[in-house]
């Protein structure tokens, strides 16, 4: 019988960035910008911006600042990228233009094609070589490291918000890296997991978890696991075991992350807001500052782009899950069932139903980001109250009154 891996030994909160493994410099000063001690968004926006988001705008509340957002993807998919390849092109285009001299990114491990390993791109096949994510905590800063000791001018980072958000503290905390021109890609990231907890996680969901090589959670309300024999096995959100529902499985940096979408990036790269299609690859840009507009620029020709679509109201549909996820987040069950909570047959069916009169495009983002935020929000203010106020951003208070749940 399978059983739950042990945690990982009590350290806090800690995304496993990598900044902190890197020898060029003092631990203590890594950790000193590390997000979950400064707290997301705040004065790092501001500075990054010159004000913070506006309360009264709901959209940049949820989204964050940008200069335009739009769906897109690319003319001529790139083989092999997770979707149309935008991420991609865009590091491509911006080493092979001079633009930078390497990317810092991931590429997968060879042991396992979910997990990571951190990379400093510096040829055309090592960027290429890193389409696809990596669902699990991923070091991608410790490749800093190399570009310092290369003595790089100019790089790319791709990263998650955790990444950014200290990335960009520590550039201007610190010397090291301040005479490095540094753009930035951020990619929209929740709920990643601890590598010694994914391969439970995945024979929960999957009937061949030996054969999986991506997953993705989609916004038709399934799971998305694809295959090597190039079958793709959709799997309801609402079929899943109750013990997947265990806030315990997840890194406590996830469940106490308040940038889904990766405000503090030069320029987004998702599929949140984006339809899905079975015969398109549609992705969300949302381009954030002007180093945002010098990466997106070289790579306009190449894209088919769209405006968002979709109503914005979900309303009923966050409130229909308010009550339980702050349950969940206060219970703290002993246990959970492996027994699934639905038939996937009956799963099936509401994926179905929820596809074609719930949320949609800009809606399903809107809802995305809501639930995630009050999900989290209760996260910390039952298992982290001391730490509230430090790491919760002012909108997402304003976010909770809006629909009348407690602070």
């Amino acid at each position: 019988m399978m059983t739950e891996p042990k945690s990982t030994p009590e350290k806090g909160i800690c995304s496993s960035c990598g900044l902190c493994s890197i020898k060029e410099w003092p631990m203590h000063e890594s950790i000193r910008s590390c997000v979950f001690k400064n707290g997301w968004l705040g004065g790092r926006e501001k500075k990054l911006f010159e004000r913070e988001r506006k309360l009264d705008n709901p959209e940049e509340m949820r989204f964050g600042i940008t200069k335009e957002r739009f769906l897109a993807q690319l003319k001529k998919p790139m083989p092999g990228a997770q979707w149309s390849g935008i991420i991609t092109a865009i590091a491509q285009t911006a080493f092979d233009s001079d633009l930078v001299e390497g990317v810092v990114t991931l590429h997968r491990s060879g042991k396992n094609s979910f997990f990571s390993e951190p990379v400093l791109a510096m040829t055309p096949r090592d960027i290429d070589e890193s389409k696809g994510n990596k669902p699990v905590l991923s070091p991608v800063l410790r490749s800093l490291q190399d570009a310092v000791r290369k003595n790089l001018k100019s790089i790319l980072v791709i990263g998650a918000a955790c990444h950014i958000h200290t990335l960009r503290d520590f550039q201007e905390r610190f010397p090291y890296l301040q005479q490095m021109k540094v753009y930035t890609v951020g990619i929209p990231c929740v709920d990643n997991v601890h590598r010694n907890r994914f391969h439970w996680i995945l024979q929960r969901m999957s009937k061949s978890p030996e054969t999986a090589f991506h997953m993705e959670f989609m916004a038709d309300f399934r799971i998305h696991i694809r295959h090597t024999d190039g079958s793709v096995e959709k799997i309801p959100f609402f079929s899943l075991p109750e013990e997947l529902s265990n806030p315990e499985i997840f890194p406590k940096a996830c469940m106490a992350c308040f940038d889904y979408l990766n405000s503090l990036a030069d320029i987004t790269v998702g599929y949140l807001a984006a339809p899905f299609r079975s015969n398109e690859k549609l992705q969300w840009i949302l381009v954030r500052t002007e180093k945002g507009g010098q990466l997106l620029d070289p790579i306009k020709d190449r894209l088919e782009r769209y405006p968002e679509k979709g109503e914005w109201e979900c309303r009923d549909a966050v409130l229909k899950n308010a009550e339980a996820i702050i349950a969940a987040m206060k219970e703290q069950k002993a246990s959970y069932s492996s027994k699934r909570k639905m038939p996937v047959w009956a799963g099936q069916i509401l994926a179905w139903v929820l596809g074609r009169k719930g949320p949609k495009g800009i809606g399903f983002a809107h809802y995305s980001v809501d639930f995630h935020l009050i999900r989290h929000y209760y996260y910390v203010k039952y298992r982290y109250p001391e730490q509230l106020t430090l790491l919760v951003p002012r909108h997402v208070r304003s976010i909770i009154q809006e629909y009348g749940l407690p602070l």
